[in-house]
């Protein structure tokens, strides 16, 4: 997976036809290879290979000659990306514009704010070839009434306070700051999904 925070390599990944070709691009391919799988004349397709490498979504990995042509085979520089909130900028999101806890726009602004800071984290360690440790929990609770839910927040707000309050050292010579996230928000459907 990589992160885009270039506005402009986000742009380029949001072409529908870039999209596609990014995909096919999971394994690598020619420009000639692709026209045929996307139905595009080869020169269209190999304009929008050079946008995309330009951007460093693409990357050559393979020249060979082919009659008198050189074929470049190309390939994703990734399986899968996600836009950082950073390529929007000014107008990205901000938990601070909106500080209520049981609002949804709060609650995005703050997986955005998770998206960029780990999007950050990740670019910087794969620059240094190293590992990032990072931890989530992912799980999906039916509650019987909303009572129900209001009394697991107030509970869960409750202990994750208290593991915060057990092992937050202030004073930890070489210690790092970690930031903790906690959400609850209604599960989509697959009907949802599909609108």
């Amino acid at each position: 997976m990589a992160v885009i925070e270039d506005p402009a390599a986000a742009e380029v990944s949001l072409d529908p036809v870039r999209a596609r070709l990014l995909a096919e691009l999971a394994e690598p391919g020619s420009a000639t290879m692709l026209a045929a799988k996307v139905g595009l004349p080869r020169q269209k397709v190999n304009y929008h290979l050079r946008t995309l490498e330009q951007h460093g979504l693409v990357e050559l990995v393979e020249e060979r000659r082919k009659g008198n042509v050189n074929e470049r085979l190309l390939q994703a520089t990734a399986a899968s990306y996600v836009i950082s909130p950073t390529a929007l900028a000014a107008v990205q999101p901000d938990p601070a514009r909106s500080p209520d806890r049981l609002s949804a726009r709060w609650l995005l602004a703050v997986s955005a704010r998770l998206v960029r800071d780990v999007g950050t984290l990740i670019n910087g360690a794969t620059k240094a070839k190293k590992r990032l440790a990072t931890f989530a929990l992912d799980g999906e609770i039916r509650f019987a009434s909303a009572a129900d839910r209001a009394a697991f927040a107030e509970e869960l707000a409750n202990c994750v306070t208290q593991l915060v309050s057990k092992y937050h050292d202030e004073q930890a010579e070489g210690g790092r700051a970690h930031r903790v996230v906690v959400a609850l928000h209604p599960s989509v459907s697959a009907k949802e999904e599909e609108s």
